[in-house]
């Protein structure tokens, strides 16, 4: 049995038996530990909901659809690192390392002098070992940047970029209020500065063909960059899109759960083999989802893409 796992690993470029390149097994071997996240609201917001590019925000955002409930504004970061950190040192009670994650909204939004305050201070918690930003591209200068590769020099670091889409009538329709052009400079700006530059895809898009989507693994296999998230578009209560489609839900082209399995898969085949794999599906709370209702949960749903991919002989990059 061990022959065979050892014969059957050596076959991928990363070492393991998964069909691609998972960032979770990429972070255990390189760090000898996990890294979990603890999700914070920093207070932050974003340039199309302020008035500086537009109003209302992304079409599709709810941030309640990933802030849990420890997370919340009226928290400030220390506070919320206290409540996160025991539930889930009760999950993970074993080799793990905490890092901050200044996920909701766009967390470089703000002057550089409070972004110092705010990631200086979750770093100053004895149980925090780094840090992770997701941010907007449009939302970083090289200022920033060269703060943010200053702070990667001491402490575990990671960024996250919502590109969403690689197409500008996409991210237009969504009302992003950003092109694809800013998500290239910041992606290769962060690179240059040694910065783990992830970035974050949606699926299912309105005004995009699924042959345009499939070509954005292409695209973004172009970019220097070390990881990805992608999963499907859902539907959130709420928000701009949930108006769309309770309106006209023939203009939004949701994935069937089969239909997505199969895009996801031949989108892994075309992605570059070096590009570490975040996320390839994700689960709304069920009270705030509308759509899609798959009636499975992510890790099922994840395990359906691995399984089918080892049946039929598929693997990241053998289309790259």
């Amino acid at each position: 049995m061990k022959e065979q796992l050892e014969s059957l690993q050596s076959n991928f470029a990363w070492g393991h038996d998964l069909p691609y390149n998972s960032y979770t097994r990429y972070i255990k071997e390189k760090y000898k530990a996990r890294l979990q996240k603890v999700s914070l609201h920093a207070g932050f917001t974003c340039p199309n909901r302020d008035g500086s590019k537009g109003r209302g925000g992304c079409t599709y955002c709810n941030n309640e659809s990933f802030t849990p409930a420890y997370s919340r504004e009226e928290n400030d970061v220390i506070s919320q690192i206290n409540q996160g950190v025991p539930f889930l040192k009760k999950r993970y009670n074993k080799n793990v390392k905490f890092l901050a994650y200044f996920q909701a909204y766009t967390n470089t939004y703000g002057p550089l002098d409070d972004l110092k305050r705010i990631y200086e201070k979750a770093l100053s918690h004895e149980d925090i070992s780094g840090i992770v930003v997701s941010t907007r591209p449009d939302c970083v200068d090289e200022r920033i940047l060269d703060y943010l590769q200053e702070l990667s020099e001491k402490h575990l670091f990671f960024l996250e970029f919502g590109v969403e889409s690689c197409h500008d009538k996409a991210l237009v329709e969504i009302n992003r209020g950003h092109d694809f052009k800013s998500s290239v400079w910041a992606i290769e700006e962060s690179v240059k500065r040694g910065l783990h530059t992830g970035v974050h895809l949606l699926a299912g898009l309105p005004g995009l063909s699924r042959a345009e989507m499939m070509d954005e693994a292409n695209i973004i296999s172009e970019l220097p960059i070390d990881s990805l998230k992608i999963h499907q578009l859902q539907i959130i209560k709420g928000t701009i899109m949930a108006h769309q489609f309770k309106n006209n839900p023939e203009s939004l082209n949701l994935f069937e759960k089969d239909e997505y399995i199969d895009f996801v898969i031949e989108f892994l085949e075309r992605l570059r083999p070096s590009i570490k794999v975040q996320r390839l599906v994700s689960e709304a709370p069920a009270n705030i989802k509308l759509a899609p209702n798959w009636g499975v949960r992510m890790d099922v749903l994840q395990n359906e893409i691995i399984d089918k991919m080892r049946l039929m002989g598929k693997y990241q990059g053998s289309k790259y």
